[in-house]
């Protein structure tokens, strides 16, 4: 009998811990995305690339991934073109003086397309989905300036600065909606992600695949209250 009530106690006293400590997490991920979720400035950028107005910056989240690319025949060989991969990136945001993932970065197919979606939809496009209520948000690219032509975009070499839209948003699967208010999505200041100069020349070359590594600043907006 004592046994039992020893085993009871312990299992009791393991079940609050895990309570106590999902609690703590909860909270912890709240105020994460309360603090990544405030007044953003971005940079000033060119026209082609700027949201328009009645759109207000409101998260910013600094990415960390690889852009893919396949090497292709073309008339005179082969050259390295951007495979369906895309940027898969990891974007994190600074919380008590530490970095924080905030956002998962990948290609999946629109589910939930909005008015501004294509038709037909492409098998996949470039999505965002939230690391704390699983909220997702696909973009399709309206504009792009090449790097180092701009402040906002200054290096050199590196894959070129966007302007996305919104073309569809999903709630996570307990009705988490963070994601679902953002309208244009910038990525600025990229680094890195462009084409190696070799590897891609030749017939025998056609196949090969590449992750080039990359980071950038992606600038969210939605529609002023």
């Amino acid at each position: 009998m004592s046994y039992n009530l020893s085993q009871q106690t312990k299992m009791t006293a393991r079940v609050r811990s895990l309570f106590v400590a999902a609690l703590a997490l909860g909270c912890a991920s709240g105020m994460v995305i309360q603090a990544a979720a405030q007044k953003i400035t971005p940079p000033t950028t060119p026209p082609i690339i700027t949201p328009p107005e009645g759109n207000s910056a409101f998260l910013l989240g600094r990415a960390v991934g690889t852009q893919g690319y396949v090497c292709l025949p073309q008339a005179t060989g082969a050259s390295w073109t951007v495979n369906g991969a895309r940027p898969e990136a990891t974007l994190f945001t600074s919380f008590s003086e530490h970095d924080v993932q905030i956002i998962t970065h990948f290609l999946s197919p629109d589910t939930n397309p909005n008015q501004f979606a294509p038709n037909p939809l492409p098998f996949g496009s470039p999505t965002w989905q939230s690391s704390f209520d699983s909220s997702k948000v696909w973009g399709k690219q309206l504009a792009s300036i090449a790097a180092g032509s701009d402040a906002s975009c200054p290096n050199a070499g590196a894959i070129p600065c966007l302007l996305l839209q919104s073309i569809g948003s999903q709630q996570g699967p307990t009705r988490g909606k963070f994601m679902t208010q953002i309208t244009f999505i910038q990525r600025l200041n990229t680094k890195g992600g462009s084409a190696p100069a070799i590897g891609c020349a030749v017939p025998s070359d056609v196949g090969k695949q590449t992750l080039v590594p990359y980071s950038a600043d992606y600038f969210f907006f939605h529609e002023d209250e």
